[in-house]
């Protein structure tokens, strides 16, 4: 019997798992040397927060993968060896695969700052990270202030998680705005008032220099490049960006770039080994889309397209649209297309943002021909269907200003800033 073997028990190793049961009787192992069953990443925050326990965020029951005659090994990978198609493990164990699935996810950003490896240093991407927070932060006599560094998505996540616990967060950015490398000034400075609301000491324009240590090899604090300010702390949360987990393939025959490199069948140069998720390098990035996606449902649709060509369907990777979401505090935000900080040549934003300085939209269309190619919108939710069809559609942008509320998940609430929107565009573009 064939024997699959998947390396990483995220999301994309384990939809390619199911995905391959569904279709077929082959032998599946996925081994992980994070946790024993697979647990929802995205979820990890809550459980600080104390809106769930670890328990929650497992989508199955544990009895599902012997039900589904998934194997599950918990072990530490440290060599792939192609030729004789054989696993090395920590413990010198050795696992023959007929067909490998490389989903190894990601790692955090280190930048060699001086500092970065001492203790109460963290990022926050594993199970071992929440459990290290969890740790040295607990309450805020344990923990007086931490400092996060790096203004993306996690940093704004860890942020406010330590916020829930009431421990004082300095947020260290080095751009001039918060995300403003993906988000145009109008929203990112939105972000940026939205953030210091919430009691957070957000620092912009402002690089880590380095990461003091106390006489036992804990963080205590960090100095700011640019001022030479020390700011005193006991956790440092190192959140500046990831970055594929390769180092086990790079010493192995199979390619690899800032990832595992791959075709649109996730194939890599090797015959039979894979690679999907945050992972794996397109070596032909896919429209505007970057050749390293590390997005949860990219991985998921990689492991679905992935075990059909397993199976014996040979499948390209086709993710469609662009879309993500995400939560700032308070702020809900989803992206349908594309809209860069600044507009791509012969394109032009039409921006909009609500009195309440919480809610505004950005489209990013064609001049000249007035076609819509996307949306941000921060505080009204949206409807992906109707975006990801007005997209294939190729609609002006005249005509999504107009159908905006049958987009909108709450036509209700929608109306209550639907005149303005219109009123707003009316007046930039002399529409009738």
């Amino acid at each position: 019997m064939e024997h699959i073997v998947i390396i990483g028990n995220g999301i994309s190793g384990v939809t390619a798992a199911r995905h391959i049961r569904k279709l077929s009787d082959k032998k599946i192992t996925i081994i992980s040397a994070e946790t024993e069953h697979f647990f929802s990443r995205t979820a990890l925050m809550y459980i600080y927060m104390g809106h769930m326990q670890y328990e929650h965020t497992k989508p199955y029951e544990d009895s599902f993968w012997k039900k589904n005659r998934i194997d599950l090994k918990f072990g530490l990978v440290t060599a792939i060896d192609t030729e004789h198609k054989s696993l090395q493990f920590e413990n010198n164990e050795n696992l023959q695969f007929d067909k490998l699935i490389i989903a190894t996810g990601s790692i955090s950003n280190k930048f060699g700052w001086k500092g970065q490896d001492l203790k109460s240093v963290i990022g926050l991407y594993s199970k071992q990270d929440l459990d290290q927070l969890e740790a040295i932060a607990p309450n805020n006599e344990v923990c007086q202030r931490a400092v996060v560094v790096g203004g993306g998505l996690i940093g704004i996540e860890l942020a406010e998680m330590l916020h829930s616990r009431k421990i004082p967060v300095t947020f260290l950015v080095r751009e001039e705005s918060f995300w403003d490398v993906v988000l145009p000034s109008g929203e990112a400075q939105m972000l940026d008032r939205h953030i210091k609301s919430h009691g957070i000491d957000l620092r912009l324009n402002s690089n880590l220099g380095e990461i003091t240590s106390d006489d036992h090899g804990h963080a205590n604090g960090v100095i700011i490049a640019e001022t030479g300010e020390t700011i005193s702390c006991n956790l440092v949360g190192l959140t500046a960006g990831v970055s594929p987990n390769i180092t086990l393939v790079k010493s192995s025959t199979i390619e690899t770039d800032r990832g595992v490199l791959v075709n649109r069948y996730l194939e890599t140069n090797v015959k039979d080994v894979y690679a999907i998720g945050d992972c794996a390098q397109q070596r032909e990035p896919i429209g505007n889309r970057k050749p390293i996606e590390a997005v949860w449902y990219t991985g998921r649709m990689m492991g679905e397209a992935l075990a059909q060509t397993i199976c014996g369907n040979r499948m390209a990777y086709n993710p469609g649209h662009w879309f993500n979401s995400a939560k700032f505090f308070d702020i809900e935000y989803q992206t349908y297309g594309w809209v860069f900080a600044t507009p791509k040549g012969g394109n032009a934003h039409f921006h909009w943002k609500h009195n309440d300085d919480q809610k505004c939209i950005t489209i990013e269309y064609q001049e000249a021909s007035n076609i819509f190619l996307g949306i941000n919108t921060f505080g009204i939710r949206m409807r992906h269907e109707v975006f990801d069809r007005w997209l294939t559609e190729q609609r002006t942008t005249d005509y999504v200003i107009k159908n905006l509320k049958e987009a909108n998940f709450d036509p209700e609430f929608y109306k209550t800033f639907e005149d303005a929107i219109i009123r707003a565009y009316s007046n930039q573009f002399n529409m009738a």
